[in-house]
C-alpha cells in the first residue's frame, strides 16, 4: 500500500488511468507478476510477486532494456550493465520507487509544474512476505 502525501482524494480518473498504465508498462520490464491491485482516491494497493534476476538470461534482459529505453541494447549494454539491470529489475523496492516517482512527476506536471512533491509518499509503503 502507498498513500499520497497530499490531503484529500487527489487521485482522480485521469491519474488512475495513468497509474494503471504505468504499472502495466513497468511490469513488462521488471521481473514481476502483478497478482492484484486497487487504486483509490488517496492511495493504492499492489500485490506483486518478484522473480529473481538469475531466472532470466542476458537476451531477456536485453529485450526488456530495449522495450524500456527504446534503443538497441547491444549498443548500450555491456556485461556489467546487464548484471546491474538484472538486479534492479528483480528488486521490489526499485519497482515501487519507480512507480511512485514516475507518477509523482506526471501528477506535478499536470497540477503544479513548479512542485517537486513526492505525491505518493516516499518510502511509505508496506511489504509483507509469506
Amino acid at each position: 500500500m502507498s498513500r499520497t502525501a497530499l490531503d484529500g482524494y487527489v487521485i482522480k480518473a485521469i491519474e488512475k488511468d495513468y497509474l494503471l498504465d504505468l504499472i502495466k508498462r513497468l511490469s513488462t520490464v521488471y521481473f514481476v507478476e502483478v497478482l492484484g491491485f486497487c487504486i483509490m482516491g488517496n492511495h493504492f494497493h499492489l500485490m506483486a510477486r518478484m522473480y529473481p534476476g538469475d531466472c532470466y538470461d542476458d537476451d531477456e534482459v536485453m529485450r526488456r532494456f530495449c522495450r524500456y529505453y527504446g534503443v538497441d541494447g547491444d549498443k548500450y549494454l555491456e556485461d556489467g550493465r546487464i548484471r546491474f539491470f538484472r538486479e534492479e529489475w528483480s528488486n521490489l523496492s526499485e519497482y515501487v520507487r519507480e512507480i511512485k516517482q514516475t507518477f509523482s512527476r506526471f501528477y506535478n506536471k499536470r497540477h503544479d509544474p513548479k512542485s517537486y512533491t513526492q505525491v505518493l509518499g516516499e518510502g511509505n509503503y508496506g511489504s509483507q512476505l509469506e
